[in-house]
């Protein structure tokens, strides 16, 4: 009859190995569920640093807009004076609102919109204009940026007075707001509202003013 083969004895350090290796496995395990969690703490912290560089970054943007956009209507209102009719300079088809004769605020929130980029909602404007010739004739008109020097011209002008509006030697100044908010999340949010805005937001203003020469 055929004996079965007689197992060898494990050594003693064999035996010691393969305790040690399901140690180490162990371990390995439970070292993988700690880097899921360092993971979910670093993505966390990655995303809000990428979200708040894309959201600032837009702000910046949108404020430069804002200062560029006041300059070029102050200036847009300073070349459409209400003189410009005698030289059939301000005709409709160089006027953003299609009007013929002097600039309008109407006309000056036309032409500011039509240099807004799509990525910036311009029906969010707060318009605040002093100088033009459709103003009113008191110191407290759009807002009340003449207030601070009521004399919109140096001089009087004759035949309208020291208070006119739109011709050549006077003052014409246009300040554009915007109440911001953040378009990412973890970002803070904004619900109070701040002059001259008119709704909650970070208010970002700006504000130029020019000489009327035409």
């Amino acid at each position: 009859m055929r004996m079965g083969r007689r197992m060898k004895p494990v050594p003693a350090d064999a035996k010691v190995a393969l305790v040690a290796r399901s140690g180490h496995m162990h371990i390995r395990h439970g070292e993988r569920g700690a880097s899921l969690v360092e993971y979910a703490f670093i993505l966390i912290f990655f995303l809000t640093l990428i979200l708040g560089i894309s959201g600032f970054g837009h702000a910046l943007y949108v404020y430069h807009h804002l200062n560029n956009a006041a300059k070029e209507a102050t200036r847009y209102a300073a070349v459409r004076g209400a003189t410009c009719s005698s030289d059939n300079s301000c005709i409709a088809s160089n006027s953003a609102s299609g009007i013929t004769g002097p600039t309008t605020m109407a006309d000056v929130e036309a032409y500011v919109a039509s240099l807004t980029p799509p990525s910036i909602d311009s029906s969010k404007f707060t318009y605040n204009i002093c100088g033009v010739s459709d103003t009113t004739t008191t110191v407290s008109d759009s807002g009340g940026i003449c207030a601070a020097s009521p004399t919109i011209c140096s001089t009087a002008v004759s035949g309208v007075g020291p208070e006119a509006r739109g011709y050549p030697g006077c003052t014409v100044r246009v300040q554009i707001a915007l109440p911001y908010s953040f378009i990412f999340p973890l970002l803070p949010s904004i619900t109070t509202t701040t002059a001259p805005c008119k709704t909650a937001g970070l208010c970002m203003s700006s504000e130029s003013e020019m000489i009327i020469v035409h």
